[in-house]
């Protein structure tokens, strides 16, 4: 019988695998939906950057939540919220639409489903010395999630239209209410680490932590990156007149890059100084970046640029996350790396609508990928004089 950190394990990493890759397949609904309904591309990423804004302003209220009454409850309640926003999306007829189902609905449900409860309830049950490890296989199903569900989700577009394929994402995505049952073993811990701190002396010690701003800052673009190039590197691959299937295959391969990439940064992250970990990451998104802007594009670049970009991905989730664990402690985990996530939501509010405004108004994205660059280079500089010492109080929990 499976151990109660294998049973919220693998509660965990399933729950991400579905919340993850069918939230990461929106990208390519982008042309068929704005060809079907007449409207711009903006329309359609002002959804998701709503979709990705309130995914991030209600995570801190949704990890509190989660810290005090457990991850089972939030994740059933998100759930509901996720069937209702697919099914609605299946039936829209213009912008409001797409922004109540795909940006409000999608969004909050997001908060409840994805990593910060699951890592919050995960880093209830795992011990400190592995716990960057533990992150990083979280992290990596997600982004599994995205290898896996892409290319199917495409299939059916191409077979059953957007609208029934939102149908069949609904189906799938409501499978996420029993495995949300595997996280009752976690919440029964939640009183256990209570200790004697408030959230309010809480919520005081991270923001007297200069370290806990700049992971802060380097999260936002963290988001800005991921939000553009899942929204709209599809997009932008068709304008240069590659085919769907090498836009496909280019989001796959971020997921299945960034299987390996989150798992070996989780576990680097658990031998090395994580802030370090993290600098490297957004100094070699820089690299990648300018690499795929400057060279000609190609079938095969494209495909090698998710590769090399999905590697980077989601790298910093389990370091980030880790970071605030290592030096904060797990009794508030959820809430206190829900205000980081926050922040990389606000980053991807603009990816996404940036993206489509640039797109919109100078009839291209080059001046997002020129953003995109001089932002890593940013992160990375900023992560180096993180103070990321854990804090007495949580030396002494430990001990």
């Amino acid at each position: 019988m499976p151990s109660v950190t294998q049973r919220v394990m693998i509660s965990g990493v399933v729950c991400l695998i579905l919340a993850m890759g069918i939230r990461q397949s929106f990208g390519i609904f982008l042309t068929p939906i704005a060809t079907d309904l007449d409207i711009g591309r903006q329309a359609f990423g002002l959804a998701i950057a709503v979709q990705n804004l309130l995914w991030g302003l209600a995570q801190p209220f949704v990890g509190a939540i989660a810290d005090n009454f457990g991850a089972m409850r939030v994740t059933i309640a998100g759930t509901l919220l996720y069937v209702g926003g697919l099914a609605l999306a299946a039936s829209v007829s213009g912008p409001l639409g797409l922004n109540v189902s795909l940006g409000v609905l999608v969004g909050l449900a997001l908060a409840g489903t994805t990593y910060v409860t699951v890592l919050g309830a995960v880093g209830r049950v795992v011990p400190p010395e592995k716990r960057s490890l533990a992150f990083g296989l979280c992290t990596a199903a997600g982004s599994f999630g995205m290898f896996a569900v892409v290319p199917g989700a495409r299939a059916l577009l191409d077979g059953l239209g957007w609208r029934d394929t939102f149908l069949v994402l609904t189906i799938a995505i409501s499978a996420l209410i029993p495995l949300a049952l595997g996280f009752r073993a976690s919440d029964r811990r939640v009183v256990a680490h209570a200790g004697n701190q408030s959230m309010r002396a809480a919520i005081r010690e991270a923001r007297e932590h200069l370290g806990y701003w700049l992971l802060n800052a380097g999260f936002f673009v963290c988001g800005f990156h991921v939000a553009f190039v899942a929204t709209h590197l599809p997009a932008y691959l068709a304008d240069e007149g590659l085919p769907p299937s090498v836009s496909a295959w280019s989001l796959a391969m971020i997921g299945l890059f960034n299987i390996f990439g989150s798992y070996l940064f989780g576990a680097l992250g658990g031998r090395f100084r994580q802030k370090w970990v993290l600098s490297a990451i957004y100094a070699a998104r820089a690299v990648v970046i300018a690499l795929f802007v400057a060279l000609p594009l190609s079938a095969a670049s494209a495909i090698a640029f998710g590769a090399g970009i999905g590697f980077l991905w989601l790298g910093t989730v389990p370091l980030t996350s880790g970071l605030v664990a290592r030096v904060f402690g797990v009794r508030y985990l959820s809430m206190l790396y829900g205000v980081v996530f926050a922040s990389h939501q606000l980053g991807a509010f603009l990816g996404a609508w940036g993206g489509g405004y640039a797109y919109d108004v100078m009839g291209s994205y080059s001046s997002i990928w020129l953003a995109s660059i001089a932002l890593a280079i940013f992160a990375a500089l900023i992560h180096l004089p993180i103070g990321d010492q854990p804090l007495a109080r949580v030396e002494e929990a430990v001990a």
